[in-house]
């Protein structure tokens, strides 16, 4: 039985990215949103509304929640879904647990504000930004940081819809539940929560989703060449890519060409320019951005179809 390195390799990247995307998160909520006493959503953010009025550490908290929500998703994510999910919510719990002792804290035991004091929108936009960030390369790399995201996945495993989409619906409930916690004080001081924790999750939301599409971005390129076919060769050999052979005539000219029609992901962009202008630097190239592609190789189609669909009315003609 063979061993399929590269697939050994995509794995540990896979760990590795994840095992970052978890650090950069640590970072962001327990150095700029929880010294502010700021609300988030997702499970953290339930986590952290418990702390505020119970002082119950938020690892715990997370790791109850997600415990439950991994039996409901096991079913529908699978196995191999799930196990990295395990491990970000083991490896996430540990390093919270950890930044919450390490983390300095005044004279009267609160939590140091790097920004200061009066700085709390501040340090919701970077501790926003910052988690936003990671939820993204977690995700990226196959991961989930457990709880809401696992809510997210389901859906959008089914239905063509955002992930971040997914979890403001979630996060709502979540950080309205600040208006009936007695201990953030008077109805205006829960009103102000709720209208922080908005803001985190817009932010947040909105980096997640950025992150997201600007690596799953496509692009299609159009190459007009008479060395085609060696393009063609080295695009389809080097870098395993289909590559779709156009007929085409200049008008100008009157020749017939042959035009190279190629779907592509961004990032892949730079070796394809490299590899024309390797072998015909004088070869005319369009790059445009397109707003999605799918079937094999991209995204998944996913709506659903009627098994037994209504025929369509047929059209009078006219005469």
């Amino acid at each position: 039985m063979t061993i399929d390195h590269r697939l050994i390799l995509k794995e540990v990247g896979d760990y590795v990215g994840i095992t970052l995307g978890l650090l950069l998160y640590t970072f962001g909520f327990t150095v700029f949103l929880m010294p502010n006493e700021i609300v988030t959503g997702g499970v953290s953010g339930i986590g952290a509304i418990i702390y505020y009025a119970t002082h119950f550490p938020v690892g715990y908290t997370y790791f109850l929640v997600n415990a439950v929500l991994l039996i409901v998703g096991l079913k529908i994510l699978g196995w191999r879904f799930l196990v990295k999910t395990i491990y970000a919510i083991v490896v996430l719990t540990l390093m919270l647990s950890i930044a919450q002792e390490v983390i300095p804290k005044d004279a009267t035991g609160n939590y140091v504000k790097i920004l200061g004091e009066g700085q709390e929108f501040m340090a919701l936009i970077i501790g926003c930004m910052l988690t936003g960030t990671s939820l993204a390369i977690v995700f990226l790399n196959n991961g989930s940081t457990g709880g809401t995201d696992i809510i997210a996945a389901s859906v959008n495993k089914f239905h063509n819809v955002s992930l971040g989409t997914v979890l403001t619906f979630v996060d709502l409930i979540i950080i309205g539940s600040c208006l009936f916690i007695p201990q953030f004080g008077d109805l205006l001081g829960r009103l102000h929560k709720v209208v922080f924790g908005f803001c985190t999750m817009f932010i947040e939301n909105f980096m997640l989703d950025y992150v997201m599409n600007s690596r799953r971005q496509s692009v299609q390129f159009f190459i007009i060449s008479s060395k085609w076919q060696e393009i063609a060769n080295a695009i389809a050999t080097q870098m395993d890519h289909g590559v779709t052979i156009l007929d085409g005539h200049g008008w100008y000219s009157g020749n017939e060409r042959k035009v190279l029609c190629i779907l592509a992901r961004k990032n892949e962009s730079t070796p394809i320019f490299r590899l024309i202008k390797m072998i015909d630097p004088y070869a005319f190239v369009s790059q445009s951005a397109v707003i999605g592609v799918f079937g094999e190789g991209f995204d998944q189609i996913k709506v659903k179809v009627k098994e037994n669909p209504e025929p369509l009315p047929k059209k009078e003609k006219s005469d």
